[in-house]
C-alpha cells in the first residue's frame, strides 16, 4: 500500500485469524467500501504475527491483546469521522504542517542521507531509508502518536511528501533499529565536521520506560523503575556533551545494571567517533561506584559525582556538619542560595572486578565540595517528618511491613525484643531514631566528589547541576514525544522507535543551542513546531494558521523569512523549507 489516496469510505479494522500448518497468524485489516467495485472490500493493515511467536514474546493472550488495538483504532476511527461531520473537507486535507522546517533544514544540511544511502545498498527496499527516517522524526516532533495513525493522519499532512507503505514503515524501522548505533555513529561524524562536540565534559544519566505486557522476554525485563512500575521495563542511558548535545544512546535489559552501561558507552563512543581527548564523566550518585571512578581514572578520564552524605563513614560525616570553612553563596539580591565548602585529601576506594571477581583496592586524591540548600533543608525536613509520622501510626496501627511503603526506611523489623528474646514468631516493630536523627542533621546538604583538583568549588557545581538538561532531555522523549506506550514487538523495532525519539532530540537541542544559542527553551521551540501550519486556499496560495508570538517574530527576524504574514505563496513555503542556516 503506496501513500496515494482514492475516494473510497473506510467502514471498520477487524482482526483476521489464519489458520496454517505454523499456527494461528494474527493481521489486522480494514475494511472499506471500493466504488470502482461496488461492494466492500478489505486491505491488510497491519502484520502482527503468529500466536505462539507472540505468547513467547510474553503477551500472554495475543488475541484478546490486539482485540483490544483494533477496538482503539476504531474508536479513533469513530472519533475523525464525527468530526468530519462537522465541516466539509476533501480527500486531500487543507492543512499541511510545517513548523518542522527548522529541523528539517539542519537534518539536510549535516548531509548524512548519502551515507545512509550507502548503507541501504545493502538491502533489498524499495523505499528510501533515510526520508523514513525524516518522516518519522517530523512526524513525531509536529504530533506524537501511534505508528499507524503516524502514517494514515501525520505524514500526509507534511507539506514535503513520502512515498512508502505501512508495511515498509515497519519493515524500516526494524532496519535502523538493527543499525542504530551505525547510524548515530554517521550523523555524530556529520555534526562533528559541522558544528563540533565539545567532549571536555560528558554528562550521563539513564532511565527507563515500561511497557504494558504480562510476560518478560530477553529485552524487556523485570527491575528497578523510576516510575515505581511493576511491568517490565526497558532501559536508556544518555551521554550528552558539555554543550548538552546527546552523542550517544544505549538501550539494555531492565534488569541489567546500570552502573556498567556508563563505560560501555563512553568506550564505545570514544571508538566509534575517534575521541582521543580527556574526558570529564559527570553523573548522579546512582552511577558514582569505585568500579566506575577506576575505570576513568585508568582511562586518563576524569569525574564529578554526587555522593550520599548519609553513607559518609562518620569523620567525614562530622566535617561535614562542622560549620567552619563554609562560605555563602548569594544572589544579585543578596540573599544566601547555598553555602559551601571544599576538602582535597587521599581516599581509598575498593571493588570486586566485575570480570575477574578479584578485590582491587586503590587511592586517589580527590576534591569533595559539600553545599548545605537552606530552602532543600525544610523541604527534606518537612519530608522526613511526614514519613516519621506515617511511620509511627503505622505501627500504632500493627500494619503489615509491605503498607510501610517509603517510611520502611525509619523503622526495625525484628523478629526479637532488644534484649535478644524470641518474639514468638512475630515481627517487633520499632522506629530507627538513630537513622531519623541522622537524615534531620543532613537534610540540605549534598556532596560531590571529583578528580578535578583545579576546578574550582563554583566551576564544579555549575558543571553538575547542569546535569539537568540529560533530565530534560528524558522529559523531552517521554512527554513531548511521547515516547511511550509502545505497542511495538520485535526488539529491533522497539529500538528503531527510541532512535526516532531520540533523533529528534538532537536535532531539536542542535537548533536549540547550535542556532538560537540556547536564547529560547525547550518549550518555545515545541510550541513552534506544533503551531506553525498552513491551509491551502487555491493551486499556489496559503494562509498561515499558527499564532503570534514573541518568538516567532524573532526567528522570522533571524531567518529572513515571512513567519508572521498572513498570506504565503507556495513558493515562499519552499523556500521555507530548503532554508539554511
Amino acid at each position: 500500500m503506496v501513500l496515494c489516496y482514492k475516494r473510497v469510505t473506510f467502514m471498520a479494522y477487524f482482526l483476521k485469524k489464519t489458520n496454517n500448518k505454523k499456527g494461528t497468524y494474527l493481521q489486522i485489516y480494514s475494511s472499506f467500501y471500493d466504488p470502482e467495485r461496488g461492494h466492500t472490500a478489505h486491505k491488510a493493515y497491519k502484520p502482527i504475527g503468529y500466536v505462539h511467536e507472540l505468547q513467547a514474546k510474553g503477551i500472554e493472550d495475543p488475541i484478546s491483546f490486539y482485540k483490544e488495538e483494533v477496538n482503539k483504532l476504531n474508536q479513533e476511527a469513530k472519533a475523525v469521522k464525527a468530526a468530519q461531520k462537522t465541516k466539509l473537507i476533501s480527500d486531500d486535507s487543507p492543512e499541511k504542517l510545517i513548523g518542522y522546517f527548522p529541523v528539517k533544514n539542519i537534518n539536510d544540511k549535516l548531509s548524512v542521507k548519502k551515507y545512509i544511502d550507502l548503507m541501504q545498498t545493502a538491502t533489498d527496499f524499495r523505499f528510501n531509508v533515510f526520508d523514513l527516517i525524516s518522516a518519522l522524526v517530523y512526524a513525531r516532533l509536529v504530533q506524537p502518536c501511534s505508528k499507524a495513525k503516524t502514517f494514515d493522519e501525520v505524514i500526509p499532512k507534511l507539506f514535503d511528501s513520502y512515498d512508502f507503505s505501512l508495511n515498509q514503515l515497519y519493515d524500516g524501522l526494524e532496519y535502523i533499529g538493527c543499525e542504530y548505533e551505525k547510524i548515530i555513529e554517521i550523523y555524530n561524524h556529520q555534526i562533528q565536521q559541522m558544528y563540533q562536540f565539545d567532549t571536555s565534559h560528558a554528562y550521563f544519566d539513564r532511565t527507563n520506560f515500561y511497557f504494558e505486557i504480562d510476560k518478560e522476554d530477553e529485552f524487556r525485563r523485570k527491575g528497578p523503575s523510576k516510575e515505581n512500575r511493576r511491568e517490565p521495563i526497558v532501559g536508556l542511558g544518555l551521554l550528552l556533551d558539555a554543550n548538552q548535545i546527546p552523542i550517544g544512546m544505549k538501550l539494555f535489559p531492565g534488569n541489567q545494571s546500570e552502573k556498567p552501561v556508563i563505560r560501555n558507552i563512553i568506550d564505545g563512543l570514544k571508538k566509534r567517533n575517534s575521541i582521543s581527548g580527556r574526558t570529564i564523566q559527570i553523573a548522579d550518585k546512582g552511577l558514582n561506584c569505585a568500579e566506575n571512578i577506576f575505570h576513568a581514572i585508568k582511562n586518563g578520564d576524569g569525574y564529578i559525582f554526587s555522593k550520599s552524605v548519609k553513607m559518609l563513614p562518620e569523620t567525614e560525616r562530622t566535617w561535614v556538619l562542622l560549620l567552619n570553612d563554609y562560605r555563602d553563596v548569594k544572589n544579585a539580591a543578596g540573599e544566601t542560595l547555598y553555602r559551601i565548602k571544599e576538602c582535597v585529601d587521599e581516599f581509598e576506594y575498593k571493588f570486586t572486578d566485575s570480570e575477574t571477581g578479584s578485590l582491587k583496592k586503590f587511592k586517589i586524591t580527590e576534591k569533595r565540595i559539600v553545599t548545605f540548600n537552606p530552602k532543600l533543608a525544610r523541604k527534606q525536613t518537612c519530608e522526613i517528618n511526614k514519613e516519621v509520622e506515617k511511620a509511627k501510626l503505622l505501627k500504632a496501627s500493627q500494619a503489615k511491613k509491605s503498607e510501610y511503603g517509603d517510611s520502611a526506611k525509619y523503622v526495625i523489623f525484628a523478629a526479637v525484643d532488644k534484649k535478644g528474646n524470641d518474639t514468638e514468631g512475630k515481627v517487633k516493630v520499632t522506629m530507627n531514631e538513630e537513622l531519623i536523627q541522622k537524615s534531620l542533621e543532613l537534610a540540605g546538604y549534598n556532596m560531590l566528589v571529583t578528580s578535578e583538583i583545579s576546578m574550582t568549588d563554583k566551576d564544579v557545581y555549575t558543571a553538575y547541576h547542569n546535569l539537568w538538561r540529560i533530565e530534560e532531555s528524558f522529559r523531552i522523549m517521554k512527554s513531548q514525544l511521547d515516547a511511550r506506550p509502545v505497542y511495538l514487538q520485535k526488539q529491533d523495532t522497539i529500538v528503531g522507535h527510541f532512535l526516532i525519539c531520540y533523533l529528534a532530540v538532537l536535532l531539536t537541542r542542535l537548533l536549540q543551542f547550535k542556532i538560537l544559542k540556547n536564547n529560547y527553551c525547550s518549550e518555545d521551540l515545541f510550541e513552534f513546531v506544533r503551531d506553525f501550519r498552513v491551509a491551502k486556499i487555491s493551486d499556489r496560495k496559503y494562509i498561515n494558521l499558527s499564532h503570534g508570538t514573541s518568538f516567532i517574530k524573532d526567528f522570522a527576524d533571524l531567518c529572513s523569512l515571512p513567519l508572521t504574514s498572513y498570506f504565503l505563496s507556495e513558493g515562499e513555503i519552499k523556500k521555507m523549507l530548503s532554508h539554511r542556516f
